[in-house]
């Protein structure tokens, strides 16, 4: 097998200071990692190129040369190039573009009255996004061989195909979102120039692939509006710039082995036992979110108060347990976010709450463990986004269920195309929909329940990381 270059903003593996001052490595997290088992697994010579994203990370780089070793940790089996990315640059490519542009763009974020600005300080934030790519481009360009395959995966890397096409053409390149596509009117909320840079960008590789049809179906419905991009909608090609990229779905699901395998360990049993004490004999309803702007907790919580209002039935038999795990602070947008789901919390434990029963209780510390004790513990899980490319938590959820749990699930989660025939999907706008999903979530029949779960989780499982990966490799071919 020819060599496969992998590039992210984020590696496999991140630098931390221990207390006696050395650097240590600890393996990242996410698909992409268990993804890369199965091509090493063939004999695969793999290079990660990835992003230091902080100073432990710049300064391992440093030492290293960008080229870590990495003996004895596990980073799916790939080499790792870490690139030192000049901080300020790093920041203003990261947040000013990738998180607070592309990802409101893509998640149909903006408050549109107010936002987006796009004057001479965002212009200078491009500026650094697009050095940010073409150091990406640089370093595969420099370090890929003759023929080699290259897969850059999301929305930080969107440029870096086009570059990287122009530095090597004789590399077999490909690009990978793992957010969903804006459609065509909210994409115009771009400069002309930054959308047609973005399109462009993608349209370097190979192969462009999503996770849904939805998705691709935005991405070409786009370039159908890029001036010189020809698109044919039956064959998902596009041709552009004289290069023709062909557009493909990719669905992500998860590792049943492994997930299984993780949750049955003793801190995941400690966890649970603990859940179990604090909830009593009461029916749960659980969420596992970063608070990231598109997850909608606090759409959620409302919605769990106006089942509590609505059906008072419920009161002191259901306890509601939310992870809400802090996000992307150096941005005011979420640190605002993050203040509002603990107001929201706050008011809703105070309006029903009793000397014998907390209805709510949220978790804001990032604890992996727990989560899976929670999946495990859950007769209802609720995941609510406003859009999301997928949503992982929507599969795990169900493969850990003990006794089958209903899944609430907004329509637009791209787990939706997968798991909607067995979840009860929901508006994310519409919180009293929402709070009758609960209600009715809650009422299900337990035999209904488990065969639903017991759906839910063979489609979780039916498209694992590696198979995932493996087809972004293969359509290259």
């Amino acid at each position: 097998m020819s060599q496969v270059l992998v590039a992210s903003n984020r590696g496999p593996v991140s630098f931390s200071r221990s207390g006696d001052g050395a650097l240590t490595a600890r393996r990242g997290g996410g698909g992409l990692v268990s993804g890369l088992a199965g091509v090493t697994g063939g004999g695969a010579d793999v290079l990660w190129v990835c992003a230091a994203l902080g100073d432990a990370d710049r300064e391992a780089a440093r030492a290293s040369g960008g080229r870590l070793d990495l003996a004895g940790h596990d980073t799916g089996g790939a080499a790792v190039r870490m690139l030192d990315i000049p901080a300020g640059t790093f920041q203003r490519a990261y947040n000013g573009v990738a998180n607070s542009t592309l990802w409101f763009v893509h998640h149909l974020l903006y408050d549109t009255p107010r936002a987006p600005h796009f004057d001479a300080r965002a212009r200078r934030d491009w500026q650094s996004y697009e050095a940010y790519n073409a150091a990406f481009a640089d370093a595969l360009a420099r370090d890929a061989a003759p023929g080699a395959k290259a897969v850059v995966q999301d929305y930080h890397l969107s440029l870096a195909p086009a570059m990287l096409r122009e530095r090597r053409p004789d590399l077999r390149i490909a690009h990978f979102s793992h957010t969903p596509w804006a459609p065509p009117e909210y994409f115009r909320l771009l400069p002309d120039d930054i959308a047609a840079a973005v399109l462009g960008g993608v349209l370097g590789a190979d192969h462009a692939g999503f996770l849904t049809e939805r998705w691709a179906a935005a991405f070409l419905a786009c370039c159908a509006e890029l001036e010189g991009a020809k698109v044919d909608h039956a064959a998902r090609t596009v041709r552009y710039a004289g290069h023709v990229t062909r557009v493909g779905v990719h669905a992500l699901g998860v590792d049943a082995a492994d997930l299984r395998a993780r949750a049955a360990q003793a801190d995941v049993a400690d966890r649970a036992a603990a859940l179990r004490e604090r909830v009593g004999g009461r029916r749960l309803i659980v969420r596992v979110d970063r608070t990231e702007l598109s997850k909608n907790i606090v759409r959620g919580l409302a919605a769990y108060r106006e089942l509590l209002l609505q059906h008072p039935g419920w009161r002191g038999r259901v306890v509601h347990l939310a992870f809400a795990y802090p996000s992307r602070g150096d941005l005011p947008e979420y640190r605002a976010y993050t203040a509002a789901v603990r107001e929201t919390a706050d008011a809703i434990n105070a309006e029903f709450g009793t000397g014998d029963w907390e209805p709510l209780i949220v978790q804001v510390e990032d604890d992996y463990p727990r989560s899976l004790a929670a999946f495990g513990l859950a007769d209802v899980l609720l995941v609510n986004p406003i859009r999301d490319g997928m949503n992982l938590v929507a599969k795990e959820g169900p493969v850990l269920s003990d006794r089958g749990c209903a899944l609430v699930l907004s329509r637009e989660a791209g787990a939706a195309a997968d798991l909607g025939d067995d979840a009860l999907l929901v508006n994310p706008y519409d919180v009293s929909q929402t709070a009758e999903a609960l209600h009715r979530a809650l009422l299900m029949p337990e035999g209904d329940r488990a065969d639903r779960c017991k759906r839910l989780a063979e489609a979780a499982t039916a498209l694992p990381p590696r198979d995932w990966f493996a087809g972004q490799l293969a359509a290259l071919d």
